[in-house]
């Protein structure tokens, strides 16, 4: 099926990406660099024509017309890969801070490959109760700030390894090839202070559909759950660091910890969630 062939073909390219991102990290040699930039956006290619072929098979059925094919754990791995490499691709082109790749492109390349290995591809009509707009749009945006937010996620990730290094009696070269504290910390803050509104805007058009198709706007589903103590987890970050002028360790723990409640939302929604239990492959 030429959908999988691509689907792996991207996979590949992004393991590459991850690879080429390791090897700049280790040497900072400019040509791993653009080869990893080159790989993304290949991938990037490769997935969206995937996403065209899969579309095109998904709108055969009458009942899924017009509506995007994120309704089973393939759709929305799948999405969240290519979200989270979009982002990358993005920041990279604007920042040029290639060192980050190390830490954010291997969770692209494992969400695709989840996704390919692992999730079911076959399409079939939607239920009921997914045949409504608010499918193309409450479930993009929340994954898109997920797929952000994992950026986020690698540039804390940074930033605590040249915390650590910097403080060292003995730091390794690794301390002289990441960006500065001052510039991953910045970029860290900019990152979930743009992303934590998307987020919200996200969970009010949730509460907007679940009001529509049910008359209740909040069920106390564990996911509904798990995702106010995600935006809880994230506005503390932002009050910490820009009302408070915290930095450190501290305000990245908290941060953190809302991306832990974003795996714990994503994943477990077909564990713990009776009203978004369509999603992993049911």
């Amino acid at each position: 099926m030429i959908k999988m062939v691509l689907s792996w073909s991207a996979f590949a390219l992004y393991a590459a990406a991850s690879v080429a991102a390791l090897h700049y990290l280790l040497t900072k040699n400019e040509r791993a660099s653009r080869l990893m930039l080159t790989f993304v956006g290949c991938g990037l290619v490769l997935q969206f024509l995937s996403f065209g072929i899969h579309l095109a098979a998904f709108w055969a059925f009458p009942e899924n017309r017009w509506f995007l094919p994120i309704n089973n754990f393939f759709g929305a791995l799948s999405y969240m890969s290519f979200a989270l490499a979009g982002a990358f691709f993005t920041i990279e082109v604007r920042r040029h801070l290639g060192i980050l790749g190390a830490f954010v492109l291997p969770m692209a390349a494992l969400g695709l490959g989840l996704a390919v290995i692992l999730a079911n591809p076959e399409l079939a009509p939607l239920e009921p109760k997914l045949r409504s707009y608010w499918l193309n749009i409450h479930p993009m945006i929340l994954m898109t700030a997920y797929a952000t937010f994992t950026n986020a996620f690698g540039v804390a990730l940074a930033l605590l390894i040249q915390e650590r290094q910097i403080k060292s009696r003995t730091p390794s070269e690794l301390c002289y090839r990441l960006p500065s504290l001052d510039e991953l910390d910045a970029l860290n803050s900019r990152i979930i202070a743009i992303t934590l509104p998307i987020l919200v805007l996200g969970l009010v058009m949730g509460a907007v559909w679940a009001y529509q198709s049910s008359g209740r706007a909040w069920s106390g589903d564990a996911k509904e759950i798990m995702s106010l103590v995600t935006v809880g987890f994230y506005a503390a970050f932002i009050w910490l660091r820009y009302v408070s002028g915290r930095r450190g360790r501290t305000p990245v723990y908290v941060s953190m910890a809302g991306f832990a409640c974003i795996l714990l939302t994503f994943f477990g929604a077909g564990v713990f969630s009776d009203s978004h239990d369509y999603l992993g492959g049911k």
